[in-house]
């Protein structure tokens, strides 16, 4: 759900980490960019929309009002909202290299 939001509000480069294996936070990590931080906000609105819509709360929110790099937790998953410039300084696909790449389709 999260990456198809993403998609539909534009974002790019949107890949899905498994992470279950290596760390006991969470199990995966969605991540995406975008060109601008109105842009972010506005992925991070629709999915809190939608998985408010569903009966899913975070449990919690950082960088919103910045907006260069906005993390979302929902528990399982953690959705990784960044500017371009923000996401190649913390390179999380690097740092998390070992963790297995979910294949996005866009036609889900």
């Amino acid at each position: 759900m999260f990456a198809k939001i993403a998609e539909d509000k534009k974002a790019e480069e949107i890949v899905v980490l498994d992470v279950s294996g290596l760390t006991f936070i969470t199990d995966f990590f969605v991540i995406c960019s975008g060109f601008n931080s109105r842009q972010l906000q506005s992925i991070m609105d629709e999915v809190e929309l939608k998985m408010e819509g569903c009966g899913i709360r975070r449990n919690g929110v950082e960088g919103y009002t910045e907006a260069k790099w906005i993390l979302i937790d929902y528990g399982d998953v953690v959705l990784h909202l960044f500017c371009q410039e923000t996401r190649h300084f913390y390179d999380l696909e690097l740092l998390w290299g070992d963790a297995p790449k979910i294949p996005w389709k866009t036609d889900i």
